[in-house]
C-alpha cells in the first residue's frame, strides 16, 4: 500500500467544480458556477461553528465502545417506528477543500434538524446511539487481512504527517482517525442491519434503515481503498446479514452516479448477492460495463447499466420500473441494500446527471414499497456520495419525507429552468439492451 502526503491545495477541487460547470454549456454558465460555488462555500461556513460545537460535546459521536445494546431497539416504539438511522460523520477525516469531507454528514444532520424531521421531533424516528465499531473480523469477511492491518499501521505515519495518500492513484486520503472512523461508519451499517431483522420479528414490515455515514464504500476494492472510500459499508453489512441473520439472498441497489466497482468486485462470483449499479456512462472509475454480468455461479447476478450523461427524472423513473423491479421481483431476496449516492442531482460538481430532489424522493419510496412487496420491509440505505451540501442534503430530507410517507418538499429546492432534455432515446436503448442481457 503506497503511502504519501496528501497536496494541500484546493485547486483540484476547483478546477473540478469549473470543469463541471463547463460541461453543462449554456445550461448553467460559468458565472451561475461561481455563484454555485460561492453559495456551497458559505454553507460550509454555516456549518463550522456546529461541527466545532458537536467536537466539543460529542453530539455527533453516535457509538459506544463497549458491547452495550441501545435500550430503544427492545422498547414498545419499535413496534410503532417506520425510520432507523445511525450518524457517523467521521470529523476527525477530513481535508480541506476535498469534496468528501467533514461537512457531508453534518449538513444532512442540520437539514434534518431544521426540518423536523430527526427522532428530536418525530416519535417514528428513531436514532440508534449506542452502536459498537466494526470488528476487524467483521471488515475481513469482505476486505483481506493485509489492506486491513496495513491499514491500522499507516495510522502512525497519517499522525506524523497530517494527511497521507492510501490510494496510490489517488484521491484517496487518510488522516490519524481514519482508521478507527471507518469502523465507526460500517458499525452503523451493521448496527441498522441487526435492529432492522429484530424489528421485523414483532411486525409484519419493519421500519427502513438509513446510514448517515462517511467514509463512503462502494469503491473500496478487497485489496485496498479507492476513490474517497476507505472500507465497503455496504458489503460488509451483506455478508453481515448473511452469516449473523441467515438473510442468504441479498440485493443491493447502487443508484450513486459512479460505479460501485468495490461492491461490483466483492460478489462478482456470489449467486446469492445480487448487485444492480446504474451510473453514468464513462465517469470514475470507468467500470460497470453493460456486459460485466458475474462470473461462475455468480454469473447473472450482477446487472450494470450505464446511463448516459444528462439522464434524469424521467430516465430513472423507466430504469425503476423496467429493469429494477422485475430483478428485483426474480430474484427474490431477503433484504434490500441500498447504496444510496446523491452525487446524480443536477447541481452536484463531480457528474453531469440530472437527477432532482423529487428524483430521489421517488427513488426511496418506491425501493421502500418493493422492499415491503419481497422481504418484509427490511432495507438499508448506506451514503454514499454527494458532494454539493445542499442538494445532498435536501435530498437525503426528501429521502425520509418518502420513508415516513410524507409529500415531497422538492419544489422549495429544484429548479426545472436549469434542467435541459433529457437523452431518453439513448436511455430506451440501454433499457432494451439489458433486459435482453438479462431476459427481463
Amino acid at each position: 500500500m503506497e503511502l504519501r502526503a496528501f497536496p494541500r491545495s484546493s485547486e483540484r477541487f476547483c478546477v473540478l467544480t469549473r470543469h463541471r460547470m463547463y460541461k453543462r454549456g449554456l445550461h448553467l454558465k460559468s458565472s451561475s458556477g461561481n455563484i454555485l460555488f460561492i453559495l456551497e462555500r458559505s454553507f460550509q461556513k454555516k456549518l463550522i461553528s456546529k461541527i466545532n460545537c458537536s467536537m466539543k460535546i460529542g453530539a455527533y459521536t453516535s457509538c459506544s465502545s463497549d458491547a452495550e445494546k441501545d435500550p430503544i431497539v427492545d422498547s414498545v416504539n419499535m413496534r410503532d417506528a417506520q425510520l432507523l438511522y445511525c450518524v457517523a460523520p467521521a470529523l476527525g477525516h477530513n481535508q480541506e477543500s476535498h469534496p468528501e469531507s467533514k461537512f457531508r454528514v453534518p449538513s444532512i444532520t442540520s437539514a434534518l434538524e431544521n426540518m423536523e424531521l430527526s427522532s428530536k421531533f418525530r416519535s417514528e424516528v428513531i436514532e440508534l446511539r449506542n452502536f459498537k465499531p466494526a470488528s476487524v473480523d467483521d471488515i475481513t469477511n469482505v476486505h483481506s487481512k493485509a489492506y486491513v492491518s496495513g491499514l491500522e499501521k499507516a495510522m502512525s505515519k497519517a499522525s506524523e504527517e497530517g494527511l497521507i495518500f492510501i490510494e496510490g492513484s489517488g484521491p484517496t486520503y487518510a488522516t490519524a482517525t481514519t482508521y478507527q472512523e471507518s469502523l465507526v461508519a460500517a458499525g452503523a451499517g451493521i448496527s441498522l442491519i441487526d435492529s432492522v431483522v429484530e424489528s421485523s420479528k414483532i411486525r409484519k414490515n419493519s421500519p427502513l434503515g438509513f446510514a448517515l455515514i462517511r467514509p463512503p464504500g462502494h469503491h473500496a476494492i478487497p485489496k485496498g481503498p479507492m476513490g474517497f472510500c476507505v472500507f465497503g459499508n455496504v458489503a460488509v453489512a451483506a455478508r453481515h446479514a448473511q452469516r449473523s441473520h441467515g438473510l442468504k439472498r441479498v440485493f443491493i441497489i447502487d443508484f450513486d452516479v459512479h460505479h460501485g466497482n468495490g461492491t461490483n468486485d466483492a460478489f462478482y462470483d456470489d449467486p446469492d448477492i445480487f448487485f444492480l449499479s446504474t451510473h453514468q456512462d464513462g465517469s470514475y472509475p470507468g467500470t460497470g460495463k453493460i456486459d460485466e454480468v458475474g462470473l461462475g455461479s455468480g454469473e447473472g447476478a450482477t446487472l450494470n447499466l450505464p446511463l448516459p450523461g444528462g439522464s434524469g427524472d424521467s430516465s430513472m423513473r423507466s430504469v425503476f420500473d423496467e429493469v429494477i423491479v422485475p430483478c428485483a421481483q426474480r430474484f427474490k431476496p431477503d433484504i434490500i441494500l441500498v447504496s444510496a449516492g446523491y452525487d446524480g442531482h443536477v447541481l452536484d460538481p463531480l457528474a453531469s446527471l440530472q437527477f432532482t430532489t423529487g428524483t430521489y424522493y421517488m427513488l426511496a419510496s418506491n425501493i421502500k414499497q418493493l422492499a415491503r412487496e419481497l422481504c418484509g420491509g427490511r432495507c438499508v440505505f448506506f451514503l454514499e456520495g454527494g458532494y454539493n451540501l445542499q442538494s445532498l442534503a435536501y435530498s437525503v430530507a426528501d429521502s425520509f419525507r418518502a420513508f415516513l410517507n410524507e409529500p415531497s418538499a422538492a419544489s422549495k429546492f429544484d429548479d426545472p429552468a436549469i434542467l435541459y432534455e433529457e437523452p431518453l432515446a439513448k436511455v430506451k436503448q440501454a433499457i432494451q439492451k439489458v433486459k435482453s442481457i438479462h431476459s427481463l
